[in-house]
């Protein structure tokens, strides 16, 4: 018996039609700016704060 699995990827994602797609990108795009400027370690009180 052969097993179909289906993974969800950021392929995928990519290209659904979400909703809120415009807002959402806006929202992860100043998160990785707040974390690349922090760097990683800090609780997400910190990230929360910054952003």
């Amino acid at each position: 018996m052969v097993r179909k699995f289906e993974y969800w990827t950021q392929i995928y994602a990519d290209k659904q039609d979400f909703k809120y797609t415009e807002l959402t990108d806006a929202i992860i795009r100043s998160f990785y700016q707040v974390y690349n400027k922090l760097g990683y370690g800090f609780l997400e009180y910190v990230y929360e704060t910054a952003i």
